[in-house]
């Protein structure tokens, strides 16, 4: 059985590669081909333990990502199995994994959710997934500047992501990038809203992928309110992990407001009815993204003759 490193898929799997592969995972589950685990959780003593998963017949692979927190750092790894006679294939690091699958699946969302033209980005979180979304989301909509806020970022961030993004980044304070901005994505570790949901202009796309807990949240009420539609990877674990979900008032979300990931990518569903609609796809990271891209991961390793690690 191989073991398959960051460094190895770094070196193999592109973010076209993992777009293409999460269409293709969600339109299997939207139509009933493929099925979930949802995330369990289990700690003591200040260890946390995390597993979820999925079974994606058509990609020929199940399997589960399993995952320590401890001291709020991440170690993460993927174990995938052939769905044709069960035998173990490889084993994953997953940092790489989740890094791609996450900014995958907001650029996914974007372009069925988000308005053509959009050119200004505001970021919220200038960590690990927030630099990725910034790379991805600079070359997927021909972006014309990125605003950021991120009151622990180096002082060189906006030369480092101007180079990288191939794109003018400026800092910037809250108000200032969410007025601004057709595209807004939240990666944060915030417990508390980011910005004022007044401040969203028309049409924005909101991109809150920074928390999975549920007493954690990046957007507001008002966000959340004036959101035409807001998407989910799936229901049945967003809607007790996502704290912005969670942790709304009374009335502020209605269920018919709240659409599945899977119906959008598959066309079931068309969230904008306007140009004018404020959209909010809220991530959380489920099974599905981790084993989809884990098996394009195996596919390129066994393929090229690499020696496993």
């Amino acid at each position: 059985m191989l073991h398959i490193t960051d460094d190895m898929i770094e070196r193999l799997v592109t973010p076209a590669d993992a777009e293409r592969v999460m269409k293709d995972a969600y339109i299997s589950f939207a139509h009933g081909r493929a099925a979930m685990q949802e995330r369990i959780r289990t700690e003591a003593g200040g260890v946390k333990l995390s597993t979820l998963g999925a079974v994606i017949p058509e990609l020929g692979v199940t399997g589960a990502k399993v995952y320590t927190t401890i001291s709020g750092q991440f170690r993460f790894v993927i174990l995938i199995f052939s769905t044709d006679d069960g035998r173990p294939l490889a084993s994953l690091d997953a940092g790489a994994i989740t890094r791609l699958r996450t900014a995958a699946c907001s650029v996914l969302a974007a372009r069925s959710m988000a308005n053509p033209g959009a050119k200004t980005m505001a970021l919220f979180g200038a960590g690990v997934q927030g630099v990725a979304h910034a790379q991805e989301f600079a070359q997927a909509f021909g972006l014309e500047r990125i605003l950021v806020n991120d009151p622990y970022a180096p002082a060189d961030l906006a030369t480092r992501l101007t180079a990288s993004c191939g794109v003018p980044v400026e800092m910037s304070t809250p108000e200032d990038a969410v007025r601004a901005a057709d595209i807004v994505v939240t990666a944060s570790r915030s417990t508390e809203p980011l910005f004022a949901g007044e401040w969203l202009k028309p049409g924005a796309f909101v991109a809150a992928i920074g928390s999975s807990l549920p007493h954690t949240r990046e957007l507001d009420d008002v966000a959340l309110s004036r959101a035409q539609a807001v998407v989910v990877e799936w229901k049945a674990q967003s809607m007790r992990e996502a704290g912005d979900i969670v942790r709304a008032g009374d009335g502020v979300l209605v269920a018919e407001k709240i659409l599945e990931f899977g119906d959008v990518v598959a066309g079931l569903v068309t969230p904008r009815r306007t140009a004018e609609d404020i959209l909010i796809y809220k991530a959380v990271g489920v099974g599905l993204q981790d084993i989809a891209l884990a098996s394009v991961a195996w596919q390129r390793v066994s393929g090229t003759g690499l020696k496993a690690a």
